[in-house]
């Protein structure tokens, strides 16, 4: 029978759990977006994860979101993910970069640059700045040439993430971010080839996508999904038929999971899961809603057909998750005013179990 401890072939590698921990924003890089040495602890005391699914990357300088992001598009950004992925490697894990690029979910003062988007269409709500939270700037659309540059940035930040010593990338394809924001009907009022009708709206994330697998291999790429999600105000119709066309043009790229969030009702997303023939990695509840995920909704999605079960906020405060999920130990909740707070406190802090000898 599958649980959650039965091992797992992804592309080339050989997972020794079904435990993914989740892409979750934490904001301790340091200037230049460089990984740190606490960044490298952090990742590391995670390991035993089956796979480690980093926060988000900004692909490209036009493609942070908010300050103290770190990024995959510089030499130096290189370098300083080397320590991070070989510490994650020797304590036995597994890790993917998360390639994310803002879109509008932007601003000036983080970037020094209008941030673009599929149209002039502003995010809802105030975006984080090095000067705290301002309302969401009007990007800048993106010309109808200018569109595959930004596709190309994930594949060009995919390479540096192998040579940085990553196992694979994870295209941030979720939560109102450039790659939603084209799936959308209201960020996305476009009437070139990449607007209007569900073939054209996905267009973006199937050029990124194929510029990433052309890159570092299908087997080297991932993609996460928030089908019918409002994050960042974005909105999408037609929601099953437009997953459905996306999943069919990634099954032809072979890539090597959809990782979905649960965003929209379980009949849609188990129809998605029928839809979709690769791996499956499941995030059983809403991001920063208010239920964390738990061993019962795992083992649920589970038993609805999913392979692999991503958790997120439980791996903030549980380092060792896979072990006290394995063992039926309690969970230690999470302080969540440490999230972005930056510095070591709720970050390095949260001990291990206590396990009998």
């Amino acid at each position: 029978m599958t649980t959650l401890f039965t091992r797992y072939r992804l592309g080339g590698l050989t997972l020794p759990n079904r435990v993914v921990m989740a892409p979750m924003t934490r904001v301790r890089a340091a200037a230049g977006g460089l990984a740190t040495p606490s960044m490298a602890a952090y990742y590391a005391q995670r390991a035993t994860a089956g796979l480690i699914v980093t926060e988000g990357v900004q692909p490209s300088a036009i493609g942070q979101s908010g300050p103290g992001t770190p990024g995959l598009h510089t030499d130096e950004q290189v370098a300083a993910w080397r320590p991070v992925t070989a510490a994650v490697h020797t304590n036995g894990g597994r890790i993917f970069a998360q390639l994310m690029h803002g879109g509008r979910v932007s601003h000036p003062d983080t970037t020094g640059m209008r941030p673009v988007g599929p149209s002039a269409v502003p995010a809802v709500g105030d975006v984080f700045t090095p000067a705290g939270p301002r309302p969401a700037p009007t990007p800048r659309a993106l010309d109808t040439a200018a569109v595959p540059e930004q596709a190309e940035s994930y594949a060009q930040a995919a390479r540096r993430a192998v040579d940085a010593g990553f196992d694979g990338v994870e295209l941030h394809g979720a939560n109102g971010y450039l790659i939603s924001q084209f799936l959308s009907s209201n960020a996305n009022l476009r009437t070139d080839r990449y607007g209007g009708p569900v073939a054209n709206r996905i267009r973006f994330a199937v050029e990124a996508a194929a510029a990433t697998v052309e890159a570092v291999g299908a087997a080297r790429t991932g993609i996460r999904l928030s089908p019918g999600a409002a994050f960042w105000g974005v909105e999408e119709t037609d929601v099953r038929e437009l997953y459905t066309a996306l999943l069919t043009e990634l099954a032809r790229l072979g890539v090597a999971y959809v990782h979905l969030e649960a965003t929209a009702d379980e009949e849609s997303l188990v129809a998605l899961r029928r839809a979709w023939p690769g791996t499956l990695v499941m995030n059983p509840v809403l991001p920063m809603g208010p239920k964390q995920t738990g061993r019962e909704d795992a083992d649920h999605w589970l038993g609805l057909g999913a392979d692999l079960i991503s958790f997120g906020r439980a791996f903030i405060a549980n380092p060792d998750l896979v072990e006290r999920l394995r063992g039926g130990h309690p969970i230690a909740p999470v302080d969540e005013a440490t999230y972005y707070q930056g510095g070591d406190a709720g970050y390095l802090t949260y001990p291990a179990h206590q396990y009998a000898a």
